[in-house]
């Protein structure tokens, strides 16, 4: 019972964070998004968008975009400045790993085995032919791999959240 009560009143604080609410009310005020299509990899738990910038533009655009919400930006991974380090070629390819414990803690809470898939990442690349795509797990899809259940309001706060620092990252 307790348990229960106590997701009750983190869900409520979420659901009336600033930061949670700056983000879900950011896209009546977001720039126009590229005219291309989110696609939704359920195989994979995916979504992926494709971005108009480059690599390093678009992630430096989302490390901010993420910093303006009231997250944190815990790492950002350039896999392909790694690579050159040992002599090895990769096209760019970068993850930022950011978040808020006053969003990823009542999931937490809801099932403790999420901790595995936070923080949050978004992963920027380049492909073959140069187009840079962003992409990041679907929380529906962790929502299904941990078994989380009685979570809905949360899963759809992250959900929201991610799409709309996603969206604004790739718009021109």
């Amino acid at each position: 019972m307790l348990k229960i009560i106590s997701i009750a009143a983190l869900a409520l604080a979420v659901s009336s964070c600033a930061s949670v609410g700056n983000i879900l009310n950011a896209p009546d005020k977001m720039p126009s998004t590229p005219d291309t299509m989110t696609a939704i990899n359920a195989k994979k738990g995916l979504v992926t968008m494709q971005s108009p910038h480059s690599v390093q533009d678009t992630a430096d655009k989302l490390a901010a975009i993420i910093e303006s919400k009231g997250m944190k930006v815990f790492a950002r991974v350039d896999h392909q400045k790694n690579a050159q380090s040992v002599d090895l070629t990769l096209r760019p390819t970068q993850v930022i790993m950011f978040g808020n414990p006053k969003a990823g803690t009542p999931l937490m809470q809801c099932e403790q085995s999420v901790a595995i898939d936070l923080p949050q990442k978004i992963l920027i690349s380049e492909d073959a032919d140069k187009k840079v795509w962003l992409s990041y797990n679907n929380p529906e899809y962790l929502k299904n791999r941990h078994n989380i259940k009685g979570c809905d309001t949360e899963i759809s706060n992250i959900s929201k959240a991610l799409n709309s620092v996603s969206k604004a990252a790739i718009a021109k």
